[in-house]
């Protein structure tokens, strides 16, 4: 779904569809290179918002991988991450001894990914890293290693590419940001 297809609810488009393909293509050269040699790769995507960006960064990687998903909340219906993380789906795949890449749309305050990357650690897997296409630096509140990051963009309320507000929004084909009287409502 284009922007326009939003009508005023996106305000500004930060990173266009292009710019995201282009950007997912580098981001499986890299892993190509730090998985090489590797034949046991776990994709872990968190639901909901990372399902395109795993879909579409697998199908660009040139290296064998299986996936499996999560599904992990912190925001609920509000624009604010609670920090208070739940799984709502927990992985089908035993992660000893494997290898594990999560694979996040965006990482906010971080505090739900590094719970994740220790709960994931914690089961025995080889090694946790993360990718992900969006950060927003401003927004951190805990360190977090993340090997690959797409774009670091500003701490706004973001929408598209698996991003939502209220359960709209992913279908669109870039990342904007949010008008304001959407949530405000």
């Amino acid at each position: 779904m284009n922007v326009s297809d939003y009508g005023e609810d996106i305000a500004e488009v930060l990173v266009s569809a292009e710019d995201i393909d282009s950007r997912l293509e580098e981001m499986a050269r890299e892993l190509e290179v730090m998985y090489e040699g590797r034949e046991d790769l776990l994709l872990v995507g968190v639901l909901r918002g990372a399902a395109m960006v795993m879909s579409n960064l697998a199908l660009k990687l040139r290296i064998p991988v299986t996936m499996d998903w999560m599904a992990v909340s912190s925001y609920g219906m509000s624009t604010k991450s609670s920090g208070v993380v739940r799984i709502l789906k927990d992985l089908d795949t035993d992660i000893a001894g494997r290898d594990v890449l999560i694979v996040e749309d965006i990482i906010d305050s971080g505090l739900t990914l590094a719970w994740l990357k220790a709960n994931l650690e914690s089961r025995g897997a080889r090694s946790v890293r993360i990718v992900a296409l969006l950060r927003k630096p401003d927004a951190l509140k805990v360190p977090l290693d993340v090997d690959i990051v797409g774009f670091d963009l500003p701490d706004e309320f973001l929408v598209g590419y698996g991003l939502d507000y209220a359960e709209k929004y992913r279908n669109l084909n870039c990342v904007g940001l949010l008008s304001p009287h959407v949530y405000s409502e």
